[in-house]
């Protein structure tokens, strides 16, 4: 990737300072963009807008090889809701590539996003996709599971629970998800800006193992002393609905429960990377 530009939008979120450091290690020239602050890297141009001004941001990415589109919430509230971010911030990213002579964009949508969808989460998302295909860019839309790392949401939710010395598990912990590890999901975003057999494909953006949710919470909490607990599934429900600050929203449950499996074979077969175990990750306690 040498001599090549890439716009990454949604600077600050985890996936994407995970993303612009593997890209900034291989020298590729950035130019970041956030609604909030965030620490510049080599090679890195910053820009902070928190509307996302044309007039700012435009001459600083004409011509750039590629998009990187992070910008996306996964909780409504009366300010941000779904179909504002997620589909109208959408919407604005694809005329800065039309106008910006931006031919490739990457995007993160979700696992379980179909045109059947019922959730306000991932209907917004199926918004967002349908836009970018119609767009008539070169696009790769990467569908992931949890994308799990140092810092990622569901792990700093495990930590903080393990810390008060209870993990919670609502329902019996039986549905399964399907995580990878940051470091494989930016081989795959950065693979996806070049590699041709990327183009204007959707891939569910999944490791090789479906887990039990149970599992994966023993796995993670791993020697600590924290006890593991389930809890009711309509408490959680409820706790959701009238305790916004609770660790898992309403629709953090409904994808939790989902029980969403992704085609890793497919991923596998296209990329030709090697998958980090994520049962090794968890036991050698690398996330805590």
């Amino acid at each position: 990737m040498k001599n090549y530009e890439i716009v990454v939008t949604g600077a600050s979120g985890f996936v994407a300072r995970n993303v612009r450091k593997y890209l900034s290690e291989k020298n590729v020239k950035l130019i970041s963009i956030s609604r909030k602050n965030f620490k510049k890297l080599k090679n890195e141009t910053k820009i902070i807008s928190k509307t996302y001004e044309e007039k700012k941001i435009l001459p600083k990415i004409k011509n750039s090889n590629g998009l990187i589109h992070l910008v996306g919430i996964g909780k409504q509230s009366v300010k941000n809701n779904y179909n504002l971010v997620n589909v109208g911030f959408t919407k604005k990213i694809i005329d800065f590539c039309q106008k910006s002579k931006i031919k490739k964009i990457v995007y993160t949508s979700g696992l379980g996003v179909s045109e059947s969808s019922s959730l306000g989460y991932f209907i917004s998302k199926y918004h967002a996709e349908k836009l970018i295909i119609e767009s008539n860019l070169d696009y790769t839309i990467f569908r992931p599971s949890y994308i799990v790392g140092k810092n990622d949401s569901l792990t700093k939710i495990l930590k903080k629970q393990i810390k008060k010395g209870e993990i919670q598990i609502p329902g019996s912990g039986n549905y399964s998800i399907q995580p990878i590890y940051i470091n494989d999901a930016c081989k795959l975003i950065s693979q996806s800006l070049t590699d041709k057999k990327f183009s204007n494909k959707i891939l569910d953006l999944v490791g090789s193992k479906s887990i039990s949710y149970q599992n994966y919470v023993k796995w993670f909490s791993g020697t600590t002393q924290a006890r593991i607990k389930k809890i009711n599934l309509e408490t959680a429900y409820q706790n959701a609905i009238t305790k916004p600050k609770q660790d898992f929203g309403v629709d953090d449950l409904n994808i939790l429960i989902g029980n969403f499996n992704g085609n890793h074979k497919k991923l596998q077969k296209i990329s030709k990377i090697s998958f980090q175990s994520i049962k090794e990750l968890l036991d050698s306690g690398r996330l805590l």
